[in-house]
């Protein structure tokens, strides 16, 4: 198990030991976070490399990840625990055959640990060998409002409520990094009891940089082309500007195609690898494609590279 980061350059030596780029904003709102135990809301597009953020913590500090992946309809039952039912009515069927007639005892047999099934958000207030865990609630914009609320006593306090228990405490915060696509808004009163930071596109000469890292195999000037080509798409009115994700996919798509330079009709054959609606790839594809391919071109060798 490492130890946390004890200063902002430290984080992003961290976050670089996971093949994460960074900048200097994002690691110091992470070391911050780390260093006071309060969650860190992470907000951007899709596909600018907010979840592997905590993915990349687990790994670098050797802490167990545990993932809530939220969508509409999400409740407390698939979040933070559940009674096992259907022991509970076996145990309970043993009492009667027994002649056990203690309501009181039975009501203790029965609702305790060993009929309990957790949740990730309970599993992460459990202690850890390791030390406290990662935990990545994951697109919270995809959740219902009361959920959210729901989640302001963990937040703030790192603690569950069970009713047939009592208040269940984390003994060390876990490491809080969650999540928003902006689909829709988070409330205020969760926003105040996290950092926030804005994930937003890297610029063209640090996606280079990721792609040196994530798609190594790439030759540098297709690397340089690649980079430059999805900077230029992004300035485009499309429905879906393609992210992070997306370039190093395409990336690893023309290597496997043994190309090492960008050229029309390969753009136009991988645009799937790029683009995910079809009205966007029509868009883009034949003379607009070329358009921009010109462009980094031209950039690429005005700036001799």
């Amino acid at each position: 198990m490492a130890e946390l980061p004890e200063s902002v350059d430290a984080t992003l030596v961290l976050l670089r030991q996971g093949d994460y780029l960074a900048n200097r904003s994002l690691a110091t709102a992470l070391y911050l976070s780390l260093s006071l135990n309060r969650p860190l809301f992470l907000e951007g597009e899709a596909g600018v490399g907010k979840t592997e953020i905590a993915k990349v913590l687990s790994e670098t500090l050797g802490r167990r990840l545990l993932r809530l992946q939220c969508y509409e309809g999400l409740d407390v039952t698939t979040a933070v625990y559940e009674w096992n039912y259907s022991r509970q009515m076996v145990e309970i069927r043993l009492a009667e055959a027994t002649g056990e007639r203690d309501r009181r005892k039975l009501e203790s047999d029965i609702f305790n640990d060993e009929f309990l099934i957790k949740r990730p958000l309970l599993q992460a207030l459990e202690p850890d060998s390791a030390g406290a865990p990662v935990l990545l609630i994951d697109e919270l914009d995809r959740t219902d409002e009361p959920f959210e609320a729901y989640l302001l006593e963990i937040l703030s306090d790192y603690q569950v409520t069970i009713p047939e228990l009592g208040t269940i405490s984390a003994e060390q915060p876990p490491l809080v990094i969650i999540t928003s696509n902006r689909t829709r808004e988070i409330h205020d009163a969760l926003k105040r009891r996290c950092f926030y930071h804005w994930v937003d596109y890297p610029n063209a000469e640090r996606e280079q940089e990721i792609l040196s890292v994530k798609a190594p195999e790439a030759a540098a000037v297709l690397s340089a082309e690649v980079a430059l080509f999805v900077h230029q798409l992004r300035n485009e009115d499309l429905f879906k500007v393609p992210g992070v994700s997306e370039t190093i996919d395409w990336a690893h798509a023309l290597t496997q195609l043994d190309c090492l330079s960008l050229d029309p009709t390969t753009i136009n054959d991988t645009l799937g690898t790029l683009l995910k609606y079809q009205d966007d790839i029509a868009k883009i594809e034949g003379s607009e494609a070329n358009r921009i391919l010109n462009e980094v071109k031209m950039e690429l060798a005005t700036a001799g590279r």
